[in-house]
């Protein structure tokens, strides 16, 4: 299976920031980053994974934490290229506040100083408060907003394959660099971008780097289909798990992909015990850690929708979810189909946000992740501990040799590049000519 580490704020518990050995004091620091990274890659983990944010929803719910901080996810994984070797390095960067050239030329130029380690996490925007600081009122119609995201695709694409591998000369006995009849215009004029190119940067070690997206929407997951080579989801159950599997992979055929160039992981968080108690107890020391005024704060985000000022014991009153995200219309249906108060709907949510979670022994874990993989709801998963850095060290030092043991993981990397680990193919450039 591949497994990818999910690096979130102090961790993925909404309360970690409370642990006693979470050191929030120095949350921005590159020791921590280091350590964790090092810990991913000693456990010959795929990749590292960072989510981003550009905005701080409410500046009153930062008293309760709320509000997590989002240090730029691209810097942090430039810095880390230089204190890892094998692991791949994933970023979140948006196709609402970016521009084509820019995002390509970082991600090319990471790709260059890892030696073919990076991947794009393509998200669009989600809430009104990072268009605002975007210079925009209101965010685009979600349909707009995934039609931008494909067009930014296919320029970011385009634009990574301008230069052919061999157009880099670099001859020196006869003084020719480069041979520019390799390196081609991209000329894109569509409705959201005229970019001209070509990249100022010759083709990176993966060719480009992977591709991974998050969107469970009917328009996220067409964009997955056409585009993703990696899928980030949140399922809580086997059964949501291989529908999801089924469905996104019988759309491959239609963009002319096959089912292995696309890998689907879901977020796993889990409590790690020597005991199933102790596992348990160890998830309800973090859940009396959370504040109900912060619960309520967090669901809010999710929902983006404030709900702060309803009874915090009845159920969610009726809401308009037109216009919302996929995952805040899953959680909306889920409280009233279940009939959840406010209360319990907020520490459902602050464990994980919706992702699976397991509570056990290392043994118990990795029976869960085999029983996933081998029914065929996923080809692996998305590791999110839930604090940091001790919650991943636990994972990496527990249940990796169980699964290793048992065959279901790797022991040693075999590759240097992302996509090596990946199992993916690396595209020849859309300007190269056919192979006869």
């Amino acid at each position: 299976m591949n497994l990818g580490a999910f690096l979130y704020g102090f961790g993925h518990h909404f309360a970690a920031w409370r642990h006693p050995q979470t050191p929030s004091g120095k949350f921005i620091d590159i020791k921590l980053y280091k350590q964790a990274a090092q810990a991913a890659e000693r456990g010959k983990l795929d990749m590292l994974f960072l989510a981003d944010s550009s905005s701080l929803p409410n500046l009153q719910d930062a008293e309760t934490g709320v509000s997590f901080l989002y240090p730029d996810a691209l810097t942090i994984q430039s810095a880390l290229s230089a204190v890892t070797e094998k692991i791949g390095l994933a970023a979140t960067v948006s196709t609402s506040f970016n521009e084509p050239f820019n995002v390509a030329r970082r991600f090319a130029t990471l790709d260059h100083l890892s030696g073919g380690r990076t991947a794009w996490n393509v998200v669009t925007g989600t809430k009104k408060e990072e268009a605002r600081n975007f210079n925009q009122e209101q965010l685009l119609e979600h349909g707009l907003r995934y039609e931008r995201a494909q067009e930014f695709l296919d320029v970011v694409t385009g634009l990574w394959d301008t230069w052919e591998d061999e157009a880099l000369l670099f001859d020196k006995e006869t003084g020719i660099f480069a041979d520019t009849a390799r390196i081609h215009p991209l000329n894109h004029k569509g409705t959201a971008f005229s970019v001209a190119g070509p990249l100022n940067l010759p083709r990176s070690p993966q060719g480009r780097p992977v591709i991974i997206q998050a969107g469970t929407s009917p328009a996220g997951q067409k964009l997955a289909a056409r585009t993703a080579e990696v899928v980030f989801t949140a399922c809580e159950n086997i059964e949501e798990a291989i529908a999801f599997y089924k469905g996104i992979k019988a759309l491959l055929p239609g963009y002319g992909r096959t089912a292995d160039q696309m890998k689907i992981m879901p977020g796993v968080l889990t409590f790690i015990g020597s005991t199933e108690a102790e596992a348990k107890r160890q998830q309800e020391r973090f859940n009396e850690w959370v504040l109900p005024a912060a619960g309520v704060g967090n669901l809010s985000r999710m929902l983006n929708i404030d709900i702060t000022g309803f009874p915090i014991d009845e159920p969610l009153p009726e809401l308009s979810m037109e216009g919302n995200t996929s995952r805040a219309v899953m959680i909306y249906e889920m409280a009233r189909k279940d009939k959840l108060t406010i209360r319990q709907l907020s520490h459902h949510f602050a464990i994980a946000r919706g992702h699976l979670t397991v509570v056990g022994t290392p043994e118990q874990i990795a029976d869960k992740l085999e029983q996933w993989f081998s029914g065929r709801a996923c080809d692996g998963f998305n590791i999110m501990p839930p604090y940091l850095p001790g919650g991943l060290d636990e994972f990496v030092d527990h249940v990796i040799p169980v699964l290793q043991k048992r065959g279901s993981f790797r022991t040693e990397y075999e590759g240097a590049t992302l996509r090596e680990h990946l199992g993916l193919t690396r595209p020849a450039s859309r300007f190269a000519p056919p192979i006869r």
